[in-house]
């Protein structure tokens, strides 16, 4: 799938870039690569050099010619073999010697971003497996280049603002997880397993979300599935059974052509025992007065403190043990973090994973999630699957 080019989204990132005085920015983290030239690679292996000032140079492991041809906002890519029987080297080392070479020639070896806190991040197109670059791969930038410097935040912070075109391609993965859950509801049934509730979901999501309304090329869901007691954070789908009468938790993550869903929905087969309904009301009592006050100007970790203070509220200190609100966008998980000390306040445009939980004491609990786009007014839910379960 093309999509036009980004244009305001470009134009934030080489606004960022004047600001701290960058001639370019060398990104080979697949979801900046992404982000930046809307080329997803099969394999991290791939990398762009993005200028200040004129188009970039996308470098691109030789079998994806075509989709690189095809996806790419620039015309200028530059190709490397994945093997070289004349060059024993990894291929990463051939993408670094053209990622130094089109610096050189294009006159942008002064002062250069690289990702070093992204260092060892990368979730490709194929299976999600972190290409890890090593030091060397830095330095070489560095006896090559006149300054080098960490440009992970500046991508980071002008990735927090989302385009409508962003919106729009969240917006379809949110639709997928959507019909992927009234699939999965209509097969399930007490005794099923876990695993396979969290196979059909992911298998239907895959199946029906590759050429999704000729505006997805690929389309990939991941999820963990709890029941009942099964239900505990930070833990693995499980052969656990599904259980009458008790929510069945999908944590969910749907990603369409790189842009990214989480999202937390429960389904139960029969009318919800009485605890769940008790726990489910206070839950939604927490989750609808943060999202109540996400908006445009509130500070961001507001969110994290109302939520846990109402939880604690209700009886249960300390929890959840996992972030309460986070961004979401080319990650699953991106800045901004709303912990209580995370500086700043929301702005329109920035999406965020709202998600309070509890867990019970051996086993069960409950946990609410949906990404909300910020506005002025307030914010917009992207995910029309329901929170409150019991309206299925």
């Amino acid at each position: 799938m093309t999509w036009e080019v980004d244009v305001a989204k470009l134009e934030r990132v080489r606004a960022k870039m004047a600001e701290e005085d960058l001639d370019a920015i060398v990104a080979r983290a697949p979801d900046n690569v992404l982000y930046l030239t809307n080329y997803w690679g099969m394999k991290g292996y791939d990398a762009v050099v993005f200028p200040r000032e004129g188009d970039p140079t996308l470098i691109v492991i030789a079998p994806q010619l075509a989709d690189a041809e095809r996806m790419s906002w620039t015309k200028d890519i530059r190709l490397f073999d994945g093997y070289d029987a004349n060059d024993p080297r990894p291929p990463t080392d051939r993408s670094l010697d053209l990622c130094l070479a089109v610096l050189k020639e294009r006159g942008l070896d002064g002062r250069v971003g690289l990702e070093f806190s992204q260092g060892v991040q990368g979730i490709d197109r194929m299976v999600g497996e972190p290409t890890v670059y090593s030091k060397p791969w830095f330095d070489a930038f560095t006896s090559s280049c006149r300054e080098v410097v960490d440009a992970s935040s500046l991508l980071a912070s002008a990735r927090m603002i989302k385009t409508p075109q962003e919106v729009e391609r969240m917006k379809l993965a949110n639709e997928l997880a959507t019909l992927g859950l009234q699939h999965v509801k209509d097969l399930l049934v007490p005794g099923m397993r876990c695993s396979e509730a969290g196979a059909a979901f992911e298998g239907f999501v895959h199946a029906n979300g590759v050429g999704y309304k000729n505006k997805v090329e690929m389309a990939r869901a991941f999820t963990l599935v709890w029941s009942g007691p099964g239900i505990r954070t930070f833990t693995a789908t499980s052969d656990r059974p599904v259980y009458e009468h008790e929510p069945t938790l999908f944590e969910i993550w749907v990603c369409a052509d790189g842009y990214w869903t989480d999202l937390t929905k429960n389904l139960c087969p029969g009318d919800l025992d009485p605890r769940y309904n008790e726990l489910l009301d206070t839950l939604l009592g927490v989750y609808r007065e943060a999202v109540g006050i996400a908006r445009a100007g509130t500070r961001i970790g507001e969110l994290d403190r109302l939520m846990r203070q109402r939880i604690a509220e209700a009886g249960y200190p300390g929890q959840p043990s996992h972030a309460v609100a986070h961004g979401v966008g080319a990650r699953a998980h991106e800045p901004p973090f709303a912990h209580q000390a995370a500086e700043g306040v929301m702005q329109e445009g920035m999406v965020f994973a709202i998600e309070p939980g509890v867990y019970w004491e051996g086993g069960g609990g409950l946990r609410l999630e949906d990404d909300y786009l910020i506005t002025a007014d307030g914010a917009e839910r992207l995910c029309e699957f329901p929170d409150d379960f019991r309206t299925l």
